[in-house]
């Protein structure tokens, strides 16, 4: 961690990394799942609609965001839609990873009570300022 407490360097480069790889294996599962690209493509952005919790404010904000943006929501509905089975359940799931990981590949962690720019990969918006550390 820099001295800002947030991560940087090689690990801040991992995590992205690490949501490239879940948005690319989610996109190449659910190519396997057969399910419709106009499907993947109007639902995609939909985890964000949760930043209308904002309206509430900071903390309401953030605790919907990171309901949305954390992988328990999607993999309980990927483990459904396998045990059921329901393969538009699996394709949801899918379409919702691959939302999650765009989000880390681009830098977006998940939200802290303090407003929306405070972030687990560390602060994003105007006054972030770039990475530091190695």
């Amino acid at each position: 961690m820099g001295g800002t407490g947030s991560v940087s360097g090689v690990p801040r480069l991992l995590l992205r990394a690490e949501g490239a790889a879940l948005l690319v294996a989610a996109t190449l599962l659910y190519r396997q799942t057969g399910a419709s690209w106009w499907l993947f493509a109007v639902l995609f952005l939909a985890p964000d609609l949760s930043f209308l919790g904002y309206l509430a404010g900071p903390r309401v904000g953030a605790i919907s965001y990171n309901v949305a943006h954390t992988l328990v929501g999607p993999i309980a509905l990927a483990i459904a839609g396998l045990v059921l089975p329901a393969t538009m359940a699996l394709a949801l799931a899918l379409i919702w990873v691959a939302h999650i990981g765009f989000d880390r590949l681009l830098g977006y962690g998940l939200k802290y009570a303090a407003g929306f720019g405070f972030t687990h990969l560390g602060r994003i918006g105007k006054t972030a300022g770039p990475p530091s550390g190695g």
